[in-house]
């Protein structure tokens, strides 16, 4: 079974996140690259799924060179071989754009499952996986909590706000994951090692047929208007209890912002 994990580099979810001034986009640079939380979910189904059926996993991500610090992360999980879209010109991609260019990536190579993170961390969108689906004119099964596979068929408890529903398609197939679905396995000194041998391929967006009119800022569909730099944080108020009355002063500016 061949087996793709889509995983995006996004900034650490504790750094302060800003966008460019020249542009309105993200600013990536401005804080550490991590791999997308949700996509190491994502990572160990596929290895799991991959190990209980003698099957093969490939990772592909697309971004600016650095990205390639998360497809070795994932490498060192235990994934065989990285596929890397990286070129200028994507700058600035909208969901649909994105959607586009990893599928003219992943069509063609064969893979019986596709496997996403539910959303990135940067964006919160969700809808990338269904979007790819569509485009590769295969099944989408999203928001999975548990995965079965059996054969060339494919069934998930997709997870719902009344518990979930059981989806059942063939494969080809399209699978993003939610968080309860597994504990991601951490990278170990071996399997670091190992990931620098392990072979990652770079494709520009000519490599893999991308029609550049499609991809990059001035082809998104969404974008940032405008946007302020959030202010800086109020200095609190201090209450000083001179003579036992800090309770009633408390009281006092508690009830002066209508909080009682």
């Amino acid at each position: 079974m061949k087996i793709a994990v889509c995983v995006k580099q996004v900034p650490d979810t504790w750094a302060e996140k800003k966008l460019r001034s020249d542009d309105s986009t993200l600013d990536r640079e401005s804080a550490d690259g991590v791999m997308n939380e949700l996509d190491e979910y994502a990572v160990e189904e596929a290895l799991q799924i991959a190990e209980a059926n003698s099957g093969e996993v490939t990772i592909v991500t697309m971004g600016p060179d650095r990205a390639a610090e998360t497809v070795r992360k994932a490498l060192s999980m235990g994934a065989d071989a990285g596929i890397h879209l990286v070129d200028d010109s994507l700058h600035g991609s909208d969901a649909i754009a994105t959607s586009y260019a990893l599928a003219k990536v992943l069509e063609g190579r064969g893979f019986d499952l596709i496997i996403f993170g539910s959303e990135s961390t940067d964006a919160r969108m969700s809808v990338v996986p269904a979007m790819v689906a569509e485009r590769l004119g295969v099944a989408q099964l999203t928001f999975a909590q548990k995965v079965t596979v059996a054969g060339s068929t494919v069934t998930v408890e997709r997870a719902t706000d009344y518990g979930y529903d059981t989806v059942e398609a063939s494969t080809p197939a399209v699978i993003s994951v939610v968080e309860k679905i597994n504990e991601p396995r951490y990278p170990s000194f071996k399997g670091i090692m190992a990931a620098k041998k392990k072979p990652v391929e770079s494709l520009g967006a000519g490599d893999a047929g991308i029609d550049g009119g499609q991809i990059g800022l001035s082809a998104a569909w969404s974008g940032v208007n405008d946007f302020a730099v959030r202010p800086p944080k109020a200095a609190g108020t201090v209450v000083t209890d001179e003579a036992g009355d800090g309770g009633v002063k408390i009281a006092e500016f508690l009830s002066a912002q209508k909080f009682i």
